[in-house]
Formats: C-alpha cells, structure tokens, sequence
C-alpha cells in the first residue's frame, strides 16, 4: 500500500486578512483556521504522516491550536511560500513516503472527498491539482489599465490546493529550484511543470475557499453556519456542600475561602454544570454517565478534565460550541472578582473565544441552603451546533 504523507504551509504572516495574529491562528466558528485545516487531513485514514511548517515565533500559537491533533512536530519555514514547503517536504525525506500532498493552512474547508479525489488522481498521474472552471471574462491589461488580450476561459482553471505529487520527483524539483536560485514559483504546480512533470487537474470544490482578506472570514463563518444547522440547546444543574478547607475550585479557578466544597473529584461545581450542560446539548448521559462517583479513579480529579471530555464528545460529531452561559449562586465566596478568570479558563478548555462564555454570579438573599452559606449551586446553559444527521 503506498504511503501518504501532507505538508500543510502554515508560516505566513497574513498580513492582508488583518487582525491580531496571523490569519492561520484566527477562530472560524470558535476553532482556529490552523487546527480546521489539519483535522480534516487527519480525518482521512490514508494520509500517514500530516507535516506543518510555521514559524519559530508563531510555536506557542500553534501549540495552543493544535492540542491532541495527530500530526508531526512543527519545522520551521522560510521567506517564501516555496522555501516553506521545501523544508516541509525535506522533513519528510527519511520517511519517503509515495505521495505528498500540499496544502494551504488557510483552506479550511476542503472535503475528505476532495483530499480523497488528489490523492487518487496523484496515484494514477503523479502530479495532480484540483482546480474550478472560471465563469468571468479574464482579460489582460496593461500597466496603464488597457486591455491587450482577452483569454479563453474554457481553457482557464483556478487552482485550489490539496496539490498531489508523486514525492520523490517533487522534492527533487524544490532542490533544484534552490540550487538554480529560482524561488518565485506561486504553487507546487508551477515547480513541478517547470522541472518537466506533467500535471493533470481534477475537479475541485467552490466551497474551498482560502482566507486571505478580511471579508473573508465573513464568509468562512456563514459557511460554517450553514454546515452545521442542527442548533441543540442543554442545561445542567450541579450542587457541592461546604466542608473543611481553605478554597474552592469554580470554573476551573482555585479561589480562597473559609471552607472547600466536598465531592468526589474537586467538586467544581461550575464545570460540573457545564458538563452536563454540553452532555444534555448531545442527549449523551451525564457527567456521572461517563465519571461515575463509584470509580476511584475520578477521587480528587481536576474537572478540566471532564469538560475537555465533554467538548471532544462535540468535536467527534463534526460540531462546535457557540456558547456557554454559566450562573454561580453563592452567598461566599464572592465570584465577581474572579469573573474574567473563570471566563478565561472555560474558553482555554472548551477551545472557543473568551467572548463565547458567559459568567454570572448571584446570592440567594440569605434563603436556603445557600442562603445559610451550607454550600454552593451552578446553572449552565451550552448552546451546540451539529451537521443534520
């Protein structure tokens, strides 16, 4: 059986797409474009080995984006789109494997059907690239805004990537390339022809978009809206007692208090909710489903740990969190001051934007159990979304 392997080219700065970091690192419907790209490649049980290039100051980004992903360790990328994939595809020389597949980070939305379709048509030609016919008249202009010519667009293809190649002639394209000092190419297609390969083109996907501008990632999330249709709603409910200590965990937060909250794990009466919360969005059980209080196992756990579970439950469905709104009734500790906190850790575990969590904090004006300050009760609402099944 022949061996796949990836290069994804991560290590541009993405200047024109502004923002805050570079476009690659950015959230589509609350998951970074980065960790989009690579899950759909590892989605596909052919490709073997997934290879990213970034660079060096961008590690600790892709760290964060890419948490649990099967791929290889990053390599660093160069000036140049070429100069990237070149140390991409040199990182893979020691495993040579047949096909290598190139693909852009900012192209998130490409199919398992279409990764599927290049690494077929790689098989049979090897040298393949997925391309849309054109609809719009192409003309060619002058510097002075006059046209000279106006092309055939029957003949005319927009080059999307996955490209595929046949790895061994590709990798020896991109070396003779750096010793002939031609680094100028704009895509794998153009090395390879000029090296003497002869590439084919099979059809790709309007839907392949590549995030470049700003307006872009309008797009990308009304394209993610619309994949996934299926809006779920869940709540859960959970309720600690006070016992000795001199803490509590709430949202993941240690905060200083008189008492500590008892329970079998670290009675984090906020995740817990949360928890549920995301399980009820699912109809996937409960958090004692899944941790059952019985199995000494979970005895002192940190409940970051059931919420990754539960936001991987999500994840494995093809689906995203688009919310969640978490309600603290206490009477002590007060919660307000640790509020961006809280916030702040549920968005790192639940991998979504902090502007996606939701914190409140009441008292129950002195009545009740809370009211008696003999322990502490959360409310949490998940807002889900799912492709139609």
């Amino acid at each position: 059986m022949a061996e796949i392997a990836a290069v994804v080219v991560a290590a541009g700065q993405g200047l024109r797409a502004g923002g805050d970091r570079p476009k690659q690192f950015r959230a589509v419907g609350g998951e970074a474009i980065l960790r989009r790209t690579l899950s759909r490649l590892a989605e596909v049980p052919a490709i073997g080995a997934i290879q990213p290039v970034i660079r060096p100051e961008d590690r600790a980004l892709f760290d964060a984006a890419t948490a649990g992903l099967r791929i290889l360790p990053p390599v660093a990328g160069g000036a140049t789109r070429q100069a990237s994939v070149r140390a991409g595809l040199a990182a893979l020389a020691a495993r040579a494997p047949d096909i290598v597949l190139v693909h852009d980070a900012a192209r998130p939305f490409a199919s398992r059907a279409l990764i599927e379709r290049a690494i077929a048509a790689a098989q049979e030609t090897g040298a393949a690239i997925p391309g849309l016919a054109v609809t719009d008249t192409i003309k060619v202009v002058d510097r002075h805004g006059r046209v000279g010519e106006t092309l055939e667009r029957a003949q005319l293809r927009a080059i999307q990537t996955p490209q595929a190649f046949a790895f061994a002639p590709l990798l020896e394209a991109h070396r003779r390339g750096e010793r002939e000092g031609r680094d100028d190419f704009t895509d794998d297609a153009a090395i390879a022809e000029w090296a003497g390969m002869q590439v084919a083109v099979f059809e790709g996907e309007p839907s392949n978009i590549k995030i470049t501008h700003a307006e872009d990632f309008m797009r990308a999330e009304a394209m993610q809206a619309a994949q996934l249709g299926d809006v779920r709603t869940g709540s859960g409910v959970d309720v600690h007692a006070f016992g000795p200590g001199d803490h509590v965990w709430i949202g993941g937060v240690r905060i200083p208090h008189t008492q500590a909250l008892t329970g079998h794990s670290d009675a984090d009466v906020g995740l817990h909710a949360l928890v549920d919360a995301i399980l009820g969005a699912l109809a996937d059980g409960d958090i004692g489903t899944h941790f059952p209080p019985s199995d000494p196992q979970w005895k002192g756990a940190s409940s970051d740990k059931f919420l990754a579970f539960a936001v991987e439950r999500v994840k494995a469905r093809g689906g995203m969190i688009a919310h969640l709104d978490l309600n603290i009734v206490s009477e002590a500790p007060r919660i307000g001051p640790h509020r961006d906190a809280i916030r702040a850790t549920i968005a790192r575990i639940a991998g979504i934007d902090i502007g996606r969590v939701a914190i409140k904090a009441t008292t129950s004006e002195t009545l009740g159990f809370v009211g008696r300050r003999e322990g502490i009760v959360a409310y949490a609402t998940a807002t889900v979304r799912l492709p139609w099944s």
